[in-house]
């Protein structure tokens, strides 16, 4: 910067992920920019905190302050912001374009960064999986890969999109391999949503918030690494192989929410997902819409078959539906594959929790009116968590449908017996996902190397 020249009075609009990302990769060592502020959306108390001076460096001795982002237009007119940068997913175009105009009519430009200037380079291949929405099945997927991958004898390392919702500087850099693990870290429910599925198949996982620093320790240990994109993100890193999902259970929306259309453009491989549950017609329209979008891409099928653990005991019986709580609240949708499994398995009744939900539970089903008679399994933080509990022991219910991945019997003292429903990808037709990702390793000489 030439002397003289103020830095830019810079706000960066996120949910403790892609925002510190960003702010890593671009802002951190920039002596022509200040951050002054990050805001905070979506998830319950990020707000509040600070980014620490461990991670925001030597230009941010005090850190950076974290506040809810429905104060913009005043933090924009108090700090003189000359530049708002939108840094989180699965929103509505129209919602960006909202915030937006907060941002002009305050004073400030308004900014979206882009996939070329914030994706990472790895020391080793990397195969990336996002999708358009939240809940399109990017996890079982990864799962599915992961384990593909590993039977051709690679070492394979899952790195996850960011949820650092705890301590950040303690969570700067993650490495999960067990379940102590997790339990050290304290992480939340949403967390081991995500992460538990990939350690009970003796996966490896990465995630936090340095993702320089994440990257190169994966990669130390892999030949291949594997990014398990968080709601409709693009990739941190840059992918050699990107997959994204598209869902027919919700035709339209492939064009309707940012960045999941950028995603979509950007593809390799397109997986029209969820063909075994969804109608023709949304299937076919869904992949017309993949083509006509992305037409350099591949376009295949999968499916995403839903078991339960022990579906006699809910035949007949009052249940409770408890479902992964980013799917229906981030994702949009009225229930999961858990509403699913208990209806074919001719459960008697789905028992609506609201009428049971505890204050901070009925906040959420105020929040998102969209969802139906199911239970988003929310547990940002401890309050939350037992706000969960005793909303699924007041409700009268026989037994409990849990869909979300993580062991909620573990975590909760429940009065009722839970059954598992559990849902995987599956492969649909020919070329499936198998026979692109043996060709990508082929062509990469990573073919069979056990």
């Amino acid at each position: 910067m030439a002397a003289g020249e103020v830095p830019l009075r810079v706000v960066i609009m996120g949910a403790a992920g892609r925002d510190f990302h960003n702010f890593n990769v671009i802002y951190r060592d920039d002596p022509g920019s200040r951050v002054v502020a990050f805001t905070a959306a979506q998830i319950p108390r990020i707000a509040g905190r600070r980014y620490p001076p461990a991670l925001a460096g030597p230009l941010y001795p005090e850190g950076i302050p974290i506040v809810e982002e429905s104060g913009l237009a005043a933090l924009c007119r108090r700090e003189a912001v000359d530049q708002v940068v939108f840094a989180y997913s699965d929103v509505s175009h129209a919602h960006v374009m909202h915030t937006a105009s907060v941002a002009l009519a305050n004073g400030a430009d308004f900014l979206l960064l882009g996939p070329e200037r914030t994706m990472l380079r790895a020391a080793v291949p990397v195969i990336a999986v996002s999708a358009v929405r939240t809940g399109c099945g990017k996890s079982q997927t990864t799962r599915w890969l992961s384990q593909r991958l590993k039977s051709r004898g690679l070492r394979v390392a899952v790195i996850r999109h960011p949820m650092p919702y705890g301590d950040l500087e303690r969570q700067a850099v993650q490495r999960f391999a067990t379940r102590a693990d997790l339990d050290a870290a304290a992480c939340t429910v949403e967390e081991r949503e995500e992460y538990e599925p990939h350690l009970a198949l003796g996966s490896v996982v990465y995630a936090g918030v340095d993702y320089g620093a994440i990257v190169e320790r994966a990669g130390a240990e892999a030949d291949i690494l594997l990014w398990d994109g968080g709601n409709n993100d693009f990739p941190f890193l840059r992918p050699d192989l990107h997959l994204v999902l598209v869902d027919p259970l919700r035709p339209g929306h492939e064009t309707t929410h940012h960045p999941g259309e950028a995603v979509l453009r950007m593809a390799d491989i397109i997986l029209v997902a969820k063909v075994d549950s969804a109608a023709d017609a949304d299937i076919q329209a869904v992949t017309e819409a993949a083509r006509r979008i992305n037409p350099g891409a591949a376009v295949i099928r999968g499916a995403s078959p839903v078991t339960l653990d022990n579906p006699e005991a809910v035949r007949g019986r009052r249940v409770l539906v408890v479902e992964d709580g980013p799917t229906l609240t981030h994702g949009g949708m009225a229930y999961g594959a858990g509403f699913v499994a208990a209806t074919r398995a001719q459960a008697a009744t789905i028992v609506d929790p609201r009428s049971a939900a505890t204050e901070a539970i009925a906040a959420v089903f105020d929040q998102y009116p969209h969802i139906g008679p199911v239970l988003p399994a929310v547990g940002y933080n401890p309050e939350q968590l037992r706000a969960l509990e005793a909303t699924i022991n007041a409700v009268a219910a026989d037994v409990v449908v849990a869909a979300t991945p993580c062991d909620l019997g573990a975590l909760l003292q429940l009065d009722k017996p839970v059954v598992h429903a559990r849902y995987e990808f599956a492969e649909v037709g020919e070329p499936g996902l198998g026979t692109l990702v043996d060709a990508f390793l082929r062509e990469r000489g990573l073919a069979d190397k056990a």
